[in-house]
């Protein structure tokens, strides 16, 4: 089959960036509501419970990621996706018209439920249609617009508050806008005879993976430890810069810009990667996230907080999109929807597990140090093991 025949099936930019769209829903499903949180949750009757407005969606996510694994590896991919983002536009907007814990607890954990969905759907879609080096680099792509997602919907999300206090919500209505962009612009997967299997111009199909003989274990658990690390510092830093006399608003920047730098390293992750490995690339993401923790706990200088964030933001940039990407790697077609879904699990899971920090009766510096401790201890751990090797 030649590549003119094959002209119309393939992956457009607009389907790229439909993707990419998508992906920043991902971390929006806080980020929407976060900055108005206090006045929404008192409108919602639920202020006793705040904060499980934003860590409910995390258990969902972690309930009910291996569902929407089974329906990847059952239906498809784009199938998921699509499904996944009408989830998520559906239950993340009725949640400004529902009033007591159990109503929007129920509706949190079913949004963070689909997140999971569109999140594990939106790489599987990603590995279908790109291979090698390209893959690698739409997986950073991925993560930068994770991130960015958060830079972008914390600030609308501020401002949409002080219009009312359920204009937060319309933002979830983005979720409608991709679903009516992968329908347009991502192309249905098609099955092709062996003989034409091999033509170039043609996407990562099923036949054509070459998973390596590598656990997917050690990647999850990875994973895990890396989103704890990153989220840890969001939920510890406010209250512990406020201890050192710092604002909200300058509390704001520096987290912002700890998100922005996360976009820039994913970008230069593939570069970093093909110089030095997966495994040296990962080490590295976790000294960096040793380095920020470490920092954080033992300066209240301004310039060495923003060195601790830039290190932060090099530990995610340089690590949770090169884990997404090595699930697909080590990942048979048929496996593959399961392992993203645990992949998925794994992220929320570590957003998670960082919501009892603030109820621990430690002293913030202290458990920045432990939690530097724990990435200097990953990053031997990751440079003793076989990662990426194989």
């Amino acid at each position: 089959m030649t590549a003119t025949n094959n002209k119309s099936f393939t992956l457009t930019r607009y389907g790229e960036y439909s993707l990419l769209i998508s992906a920043m829903l991902t971390i929006m499903v806080g980020a929407a509501i976060a900055p108005g949180l206090t006045t929404i949750s008192q409108q919602l009757g639920v202020q006793e419970y705040a904060p499980l407005l934003i860590t409910l969606p995390a258990l969902g996510a972690i309930l009910f990621a291996p569902v929407f694994g089974t329906l990847i590896d059952k239906i498809g991919a784009r199938k998921t996706l699509l499904i996944s983002l009408w989830g998520y536009f559906i239950f993340g907007c009725a949640g400004a018209f529902l009033e007591g814990p159990s109503p929007l607890a129920i509706d949190r954990i079913l949004l963070g439920a689909f997140t999971a969905g569109q999140m594990a759907a939106g790489t599987a879609v990603i590995s279908y249609w790109f291979q090698g080096e390209k893959r690698l680099s739409m997986m950073a792509k991925q993560g930068m617009a994770i991130e960015l997602g958060g830079v972008i919907f914390l600030f609308f999300g501020g401002l949409l508050t002080e219009l009312h206090w359920q204009a937060p919500f319309i933002i979830y209505a983005l979720a409608l806008v991709c679903a009516l962009l992968v329908s347009a612009f991502v192309p249905k997967p098609r099955t092709l005879p062996q003989a034409e299997a091999k033509d170039e111009t043609l996407p990562n199909l099923a036949w054509q993976a070459t998973p390596q003989d590598e656990s997917v274990k050690p990647i999850i658990l990875l994973a895990v430890m890396a989103m704890s690390l990153f989220f840890s510092m969001f939920i510890m830093l406010p209250t512990h810069l406020a201890g050192l006399g710092f604002g909200e608003a300058e509390t704001g920047y520096l987290l912002s810009f700890t998100s922005f730098v996360a976009v820039l390293s994913a970008m230069l992750m593939p570069k970093i990667v093909k110089q030095v490995g997966n495994k040296m690339t990962l080490v590295i993401a976790f000294v960096t996230y040793g380095l920020a923790h470490s920092l954080f706990a033992t300066t209240s200088t301004l310039a060495w907080l923003i060195g601790a964030a830039v290190a932060a933001g090099v530990g995610f940039g340089f690590s949770i999109p090169l884990l997404n990407h090595r699930t697909v790697e080590v990942s048979s077609e048929e496996k593959r929807g399961k392992h993203l879904s645990y992949f998925a699990m794994a992220v929320f899971l570590g957003q998670f597990l960082t919501s009892a920090l603030e109820f621990i009766p430690v002293a913030h510096w202290q458990l920045f140090l432990v939690c530097g401790v724990l990435a200097f201890t990953c990053a031997i751990a990751t440079k003793l093991s076989s990662f990426g090797t194989n």
